[in-house]
């Protein structure tokens, strides 16, 4: 017995959105804590002022860096258990808007519950960290838009 493919996208909304949940994580732990150094996990609360405060920075870090990676390796499973309902060639503009999406959501969560609410760190500390802050949610909520722009228009292709 065949399947029918799914031109609806909806098998593609939660491996998407788990996908760019982890992966929206990585370029925030890779470029911002790693590469920039503008902050780390616990930095607002743990200053890296001392070997001490870096080291329990580093181990927050790298806790936050297995988060994303259960999430990509979660995302991966689900997107292979939809794969039979895929369906047309619109599958990967559809994955891809809601793999923007899910980054978006990952960029609005962790700006307003890490940046805003409990003030663990900022995006860049300094002079200038509203802006950055302020510049990391309009980012976040640009990728949320892109996404479902995609994501929906993929979906009309398919139909």
């Amino acid at each position: 017995m065949t399947t029918q493919p799914d031109s609806t996208g909806r098998g593609l909304v939660l491996p998407g959105l788990v996908l760019g949940l982890g992966l929206g994580g990585f370029v925030d732990g890779i470029v911002l804590h790693q590469l920039l150094e503008w902050h780390h996990m616990l930095s607002g609360w743990y200053p890296d002022t001392t070997g001490a405060h870096m080291r329990i920075n580093m181990v927050a870090d790298g806790l936050f860096h297995l988060a994303c990676l259960l999430l990509v390796t979660l995302g991966l499973v689900f997107l292979v258990r939809s794969a039979r309902h895929l369906g047309g060639p619109s599958a990967a503009r559809r994955l891809s808007g809601w793999m923007l999406a899910g980054w978006g959501v990952f960029n609005l969560l962790e700006g307003t519950v890490d940046h805003q609410v409990l003030g663990v760190h900022h995006v860049r500390s300094g002079p200038h960290q509203t802006a950055f802050d302020v510049a990391f949610l309009v980012f976040g909520a640009l990728l949320v838009l892109v996404g479902l722009v995609l994501a929906l228009r993929g979906r009309q292709h398919s139909a």
